[in-house]
């Protein structure tokens, strides 16, 4: 519970760029691009021109940069409550409540187990559309189950008093059950009509990969759900033989970023690739993504995927990749009035890549990048916007930030 502004040793930082530069986040960046090394495949070839490595832009706005807490235990998500507060996950099974000048409450208590092992734990969370009303939330964790474990989506009410989740209850399930600790996805995001978006992984062995392209599993997909759990109306598979009702899109890898383009209403994801190939893809329903079939990446070991192709008639591309790369994770659109150049911006969180990417967009097209926080040597797992208009941001070593204007 205690909050870490800086004082003399304390944890306030200031990025400031003051000079003059001649892009305009509207405008696309003019700047060279934020990314000088070699790429992990250079036999492969960007589909159309800025595909990757796209021009650099730098932030005017002098920023204001506050780490208030170092006190989270592994967090996964973050997102706004109603009253401006911050609900977090952790890792190992509880959620947390933040106040935007970093004091927490104590762990909330009541979610189902998790198997927390490798990649596994308490995942994203969302909120009930009338969860002013409801004070019902969903969240995704990998359930451990009988021969191993998978994806699961539960619901339950945040009690009162906040101390813990009442009648918690697991509403879906992506099947198949695997015994692994990788890839489990896995965002959530509510559409305009109250239906859950659900992000998958494919659960990352070679043995499971293949099942991405497969319509009878629910691994490697985009869902949509009902607040039950049931597949939405509309799906595009509901009326194919064999096909699992739930499925949005198929052919992704292991996304963990989900949010929707605040005036197109687009839904956009980002999507961890192998060694190289991370994507922002742009989601569509019906469409292919195309793993493991095409990728921008190669295997950890060097070794060529598949046929080694990165494009095939009936798979879509993505929209922007990172080689090397970027380890996207969670994702936010700003619509915020504290930065104004911000205005529709993408921010990307990375594992790997130890900072935030900032992508500015025109007309679905990435036209610049930006890296945000890299000197803080962190892995940052979410990055959401406060309803104070501040991006907030988790990182795996337990850190939460608030990022604002001077």
């Amino acid at each position: 519970m205690h909050k870490l502004f800086l004082s003399l040793g304390a944890i306030l930082l200031f990025a400031t760029c003051s000079e003059p530069q001649q892009a305009q986040s509207t405008k696309g960046g003019a700047l060279p691009s934020v990314e000088t090394k070699d790429p992990n495949s250079p036999q492969y070839r960007p589909a159309f021109v800025g595909q990757t490595r796209v021009a650099g832009v730098k932030t005017q706005t002098p920023l204001n940069i506050q780490i208030l807490s170092n006190d989270l235990k592994k967090p996964w998500a973050v997102i706004s409550l109603p009253d401006g507060r911050l609900l977090i996950t952790e890792k190992g099974g509880t959620f947390r409540i933040a106040t935007t000048v970093g004091a927490l409450s104590a762990p909330i208590t009541g979610a189902p187990k998790v198997d927390d092992r490798g990649q596994g734990g308490l995942l994203d969370v969302a909120l009930d559309p009338d969860f002013s009303n409801s004070r019902i939330i969903y969240w995704a964790f990998s359930e451990p189950v009988q021969g191993g474990n998978h994806t699961a989506v539960a619901k339950g009410r945040l009690s009162n008093d906040e101390a813990t989740i009442e009648n918690a209850k697991v509403i879906f399930q992506a099947l198949p059950t695997y015994d692994g600790n990788k890839h489990y996805g896995s965002r959530l995001a509510f559409d305009k009509n109250g239906y859950l978006f659900v992000t998958t992984g494919e659960r990352s062995d070679i043995i499971m990969r293949p099942k991405a392209q497969h319509l009878d599993a629910a691994v490697g997909k985009i869902l949509r759900i009902t607040k039950d759990g049931k597949a939405a109306p509309g799906n595009p598979f509901a009326n194919t033989a064999g096909a699992l009702p739930e499925i949005w899109s198929l052919g992704h890898r292991t996304p963990q970023g989900l949010d929707f383009h605040p005036e197109t209403g687009e839904l956009w994801e980002s999507e961890m690739g192998p060694r190289g190939g991370d994507e922002i893809n742009i989601i569509k329903p019906g469409v292919n993504y195309g793993w493991p079939t095409i990728t921008y990446g190669i295997e950890y070991s060097g070794k060529t995927i598949g046929d080694g192709i990165t494009q095939k008639a009936g798979l879509e591309q993505p929209t922007y990749y990172w080689d090397p790369v970027q380890s996207p994770s969670g994702i936010t659109f700003y619509s915020g009035k504290l930065i104004p150049e911000w205005k529709n911006n993408l921010f990307v969180g990375g594992l790997s890549s130890k900072h935030i990417a900032r992508l500015v967009i025109v007309n679905n097209k990435v036209v610049g990048e930006e890296r945000l926080l890299e000197d803080q040597n962190q892995r940052f797992r979410d990055v959401g916007q406060g309803n104070d208009g501040a991006l907030y941001a988790v990182t795996d070593e337990g850190r939460l930030y608030r990022i604002s204007n001077k």
